[in-house]
């Protein structure tokens, strides 16, 4: 078994090596196997979407869904998008937060941060930042932002349990989260999962739905839901999860 370090290094590299894929003019699923069960993600964008953003930004989208529509995001909230890639969830949410709101977008992927910024620099966004970091660490105060999001980026951690005690330590006190996720129906142990895909794929290090709800209970949030929307291998599902900060 590969160490956490090896399997973060394994992710982080992968990614990069998308955001130099994109830099290029291609698509970063173009040639890689990995993006099966996260390349659906773009299609539930609306053309109305898309079309208002930078086409490297559409083009470096991973994901397994549109957590900007889940989490249902109102004026003048503050957002962070957990593992913020080329950055179109965070350019979206600032849309939908508009001039009083603001997002944030943390990576820890040089030229995934080098791409977002140029992203926003053509989108001409001026509510939003993006910061180097890990999920596990989140460069921000205490109870600074309203709403957590993040799309197919979880399950790529090695360190859950502490995603999750961040995300609650980073929300205001009855601030929410609403991120896409891959999940595992609970029939499925760690070794099934490792049979169905890589920990870089999305598969492998996935939560099952138990699994997950333990964990945001424990750091201290509530209202957990855990929604299948596709299934993306035998027992593997893209998810929408919910859950809010204990008020």
């Amino acid at each position: 078994m590969p160490t956490p370090k090896a399997v973060q290094e394994e992710v982080r590299k992968r990614y990069a090596e998308a955001a130099v894929a994109v830099g290029e003019g291609a698509s970063c699923c173009d040639d890689s196997g990995s993006c099966t069960t996260s390349s659906f993600g773009s299609r539930l964008y609306s053309l109305q979407e898309l079309g208002t953003l930078p086409d490297a930004a559409r083009l470096a989208s991973l994901g397994c869904g549109n957590p900007t529509a889940v989490a249902e995001l109102r004026e003048g909230e503050v957002v962070l998008d957990l593992g913020s890639g080329g950055g179109i969830d965070v350019l979206l949410s600032a849309q939908r937060v508009g001039p009083a709101g603001f997002a944030y977008g943390i990576d820890m992927t040089d030229e995934m941060l080098e791409l977002a910024r140029a992203n926003a620099a053509k989108a001409g966004a001026r509510n939003v930042e993006f910061l180097e970091g890990t999920i596990e660490d989140v460069p921000l105060p205490d109870a600074s932002v309203d709403v957590v999001i993040s799309n197919c980026v979880i399950n790529l951690s090695v360190d859950k349990r502490r995603v999750f005690t961040e995300i609650a330590r980073v929300l205001t006190p009855g601030g929410r989260l609403g991120v896409s996720d891959i999940v595992a129906e609970d029939r499925l142990s760690p070794a099934d999962r490792a049979e169905r895909g890589s920990y870089v794929g999305c598969i492998a290090g996935a939560l099952s739905v138990s699994e997950y709800k333990d964990g945001l209970r424990a750091a201290g949030l509530e209202d957990i839901s855990v929604a299948f929307t596709h299934e993306v291998g035998d027992g593997m599902h893209a998810a929408i999860i919910r859950a809010r900060r204990v008020a």
